[in-house]
């Protein structure tokens, strides 16, 4: 399938300019806008990515700008800017000052992009994927966030060290929000067909779970400055790529539910096919009593959060 027309992606950090180091690279998009407010940052690493196109033989015209009416005319936008989380700091405790943040470039797409899809991946991701819908009006299938897909990611590879296998031969998602009470599901988890529960005792299942679901925090503390960017770019790259290349990839992604898993009206991440017009199906698994209940409180913490949205927006 042809490559997308154009990409923007919003914010030239580390998660964004890897990103769109990746895509460029992949010739996912025929031009890719990188945006961010620090004048220079944008322009200078897309033109480092491009210098690269000889060597790496991609066609894709990069550009920067610190213009948020840049997004004109995208196919896809991808939404990075935003604070990153410090030690010690929860993702709710972001929540105010990326929603600000969040608003104008939602309010850019809405005016400027109006058929553009939206992949969301500020802090806290699922309250902030709620908000660009909410100021967008874009139907749910154009507005998804980046969570379980980085997520499963860390998963699968702790599984993958755990057995001494490789993490590609391990398939495994993780459900609920993108923080502490996300949900790894051990019931659908297996190596190669063989499921997980049989492989690895109860103990150090456990002791996996809990690595997953602190897996983003344990990077910031070695870090003591900044948080990953790695896997998520490539984490986000796989979604991008699903988008460009219309795989209909089954992925775990947080989206608007409406009904699925008893839920309503908010975003949280179950899996999803994705492919070029955005969220094409949502499944509901078949899930343990406990798997169950934990999604439901991971609901709960999200609807807290959105609870405090509320207020700052009123």
């Amino acid at each position: 399938m042809a490559a997308l027309s154009k990409i923007a992606i919003v914010g030239a950090g580390n998660i964004g300019g890897t990103l769109a180091q990746r895509v460029a690279e992949a010739d996912l998009a025929r031009e890719l806008v990188l945006i961010d407010i620090v004048e220079g940052l944008p322009q200078g690493k897309a033109l480092d990515i491009q210098e690269s196109a000889p060597i790496l033989r991609f066609s894709t015209r990069l550009w920067g700008s610190t213009r948020l009416e840049d997004v004109a005319d995208s196919d896809l936008v991808v939404l990075t800017a935003g604070l990153a989380r410090k030690p010690g700091m929860s993702r709710s405790d972001l929540l105010g000052k990326n929603a600000q943040i969040v608003r104008g470039h939602a309010e850019a797409i809405r005016d400027r992009a109006p058929q553009a899809l939206v992949l969301v991946v500020t802090n806290p991701v699922d309250v902030m994927a709620y908000y660009v819908r909410k100021i967008t009006g874009f139907p749910r299938e154009r507005v998804i966030a980046e969570s379980g897909t980085l997520d499963s990611a860390r998963f699968r590879t702790f599984v993958g060290q755990e057995l001494g296998v490789s993490p590609s031969d391990v398939v495994g998602m993780v459900l609920g929000t993108h923080g502490d009470t996300m949900v790894p599901i051990l019931s659908h988890c297996s190596v190669n067909g063989v499921p997980v529960t049989r492989l690895v005792p109860p103990d150090r299942l456990e002791a996996i779970v809990e690595r997953t679901r602190k897996g983003g925090g344990e990077i910031v503390d070695l870090l003591k400055m900044g948080s990953a960017y790695y896997a998520p770019s490539a984490s986000q790259f796989e979604m991008v790529r699903a988008i460009a290349h219309d795989e209909h990839r089954l992925l775990s992604a947080s989206v608007l539910l409406q009904g699925e898993y008893g839920l309503h009206d908010l975003f949280l991440g179950v899996p999803i096919t994705l492919g070029r017009k955005g969220l094409e199906r949502i499944y509901e698994l078949e899930l343990t009593a406990p798997e169950r209940s934990a999604l439901q409180a991971s609901a709960r913490a999200v609807q807290e959060d959105l609870k405090v949205l509320a207020a700052l927006s009123a």
